[in-house]
């Protein structure tokens, strides 16, 4: 692998989108959506949610977080038996896909959501912080074609030289090193080192391994986001559970599928059966559908027991499935609404990725993107069903060298992807509601967790996440 050079004024926007999204048209309702202020998006939620406080609603849209700036909720566009359907969050990411599957919203604006990010999110907060001398970069592990996308506007909109940097887990010392709390990297090893002065971090497997608290070179977003949520599923429920307390008074709330925290493996089968042996186990530090285990069946709760696991803690989530063949809790039972039937009458659950970012005038959405299973959802969940296969979503897989994308199952939001969700423009608003606050939530226990000097405060840490080999990992 190789440190790429991207130099202002030679950007080719062709490389940094799917093939299918190049001559893709936006839905015009996705478009409105992107174009509503901030007011306009608060009245129509206020509107439909009568309980809510609108100077709540506003005082949040417009909260400054000062670590997490931009993120990717996966959402599930949910029912229940009473037919009241909800936008429901999965989980969080901290270095989130979505503008490699977003046709423009301005055909004029050839770089897209990567310049505007970089002009409304990346550059602002830099300039809000102390920086040193040295160069900007983009590392990362996975999703090179959207990495490359934001080198390029990167290098356009600071108009300097911007360096792409391989940076997995065995990355290579002779071009990337850690001294001294800065980052330094070099294209060759006859070359000078050169300190890294700020870097955009599309770091995402154990990312926390390679990258400190503290650290004098600036990135966004830090590695606490993924501590306190944007990778860790159970300190995000956590995080979620704290805020709602706060937000009870407000009429607002973070929805979520019911979740039991740090559970051992050997305590699984307990939870699965309490509710009514459909479920989820998921690795709390897991991304890109690794580490995710739906059960509907005696037969694949034991191939999870079986499985050897690289953890101490997993935690349990009541199962979205058909109508049949759903979780029960406490709060009743929740299914997918699925796709719009095709001609064969097949239907198929699906998640929208939302990621938004923040701005001088607050949160705003910045792409958005469609998910389908790869096989329809039966009505009834035998003994034999497969249940990852109608209800897993995620589009990459891992190769023997690097990672793929299923972008056969890639919902755009054009007019035909869009028409097939049979969202609407309340269900985006919902969404984009339910993203930004899940985004404070993790903005706040980031905080919590970081003392005076911007170091983790680890006991505070592992009695929230008893999980030693995850401290381990730590990258001190």
């Amino acid at each position: 692998m190789e440190i790429t050079r991207f130099e202002p004024g030679h950007a080719e926007p062709e490389h940094y989108w799917y093939p299918e999204v190049r001559n893709a048209t936006i839905h015009p309702m996705v478009q409105f959506f992107f174009n509503m202020t901030t007011q306009q998006i608060k009245q129509r939620y206020c509107h439909l949610h009568p309980e809510a406080d609108p100077e709540a609603v506003e005082k949040w849209l417009k909260y400054q977080p000062k670590h997490y700036v931009h993120s990717g909720t996966d959402l599930i566009y949910c029912t229940n038996d009473k037919g009241n359907r909800r936008m429901v969050i999965i989980e969080n990411n901290s270095s989130p896909s979505g503008q490699k599957s977003m046709p423009l919203l301005d055909e004029y604006q050839e770089m897209g959501g990567y310049k505007e990010y970089m002009e409304q999110s990346f550059k602002p907060h830099l300039q809000r912080k102390r920086q040193i001398k040295g160069c900007l970069a983009v590392f990362y592990d996975k999703n090179l074609v959207e990495a490359r996308g934001y080198a390029a506007a990167m290098a356009e909109v600071f108009d300097e030289d911007v360096f792409l940097v391989p940076y997995h887990s065995d990355f290579d010392t002779d071009l990337v090193k850690y001294e001294e709390r800065v980052f330094y990297i070099r294209e060759s090893k006859e070359m000078d080192w050169q300190p890294v002065r700020a870097l955009f971090r599309y770091v995402t497997q154990q990312p926390w391994s390679r990258f400190p608290m503290g650290s004098k070179t600036l990135v966004l977003n830090p590695i606490i986001t993924c501590l306190a949520g944007g990778r860790n599923k159970l300190i995000a429920s956590k995080a979620y559970d704290l805020f709602n307390a706060e937000l009870e008074s407000e009429g607002i709330r973070i929805h979520t599928p019911e979740t039991i925290w740090d559970v051992a493996q050997n305590e699984v089968p307990i939870w699965v059966k309490k509710m009514g042996g459909h479920a989820v186990v998921k690795v709390p530090y897991s991304n890109a559908g690794q580490g995710v285990y739906t059960i509907t069946s005696e037969r694949e709760l034991e191939a999870f027991m079986d499985l050897p696991n690289r953890y101490d803690r997993f935690i349990v989530q009541s199962l979205i499935g058909n109508s049949a063949w759903s979780s029960r809790t406490k709060l009743g039972t929740l299914y997918h609404v699925g796709t719009m039937p095709d001609k064969r009458g097949r239907w198929y659950a699906f998640d929208l990725r939302m990621v938004i970012q923040h701005t001088s005038g607050g949160f705003r959405p910045m792409a958005i993107y469609g998910r389908r299973a790869g096989v329809p959802l039966p009505a009834e969940a035998g003994d034999q069903l497969d249940s990852w296969s109608v209800l897993g979503t995620n589009l990459s897989f891992k190769k023997e060298e690097g990672w793929g994308s299923d972008t056969d199952r890639l919902l755009l939001m054009d007019r035909k992807g869009f028409n097939k969700t049979g969202v609407g423009l309340d269900e985006l608003i919902d969404g984009f509601m339910q993203s930004v606050l899940s985004m404070i939530a993790i903005d706040q226990m980031s905080e919590r967790l970081l003392n005076k000097r911007g170091q983790l405060k680890k006991s505070l840490f592992m009695s929230l996440n008893d999980d030693p080999k995850l401290l381990n990992e730590l990258m001190s």
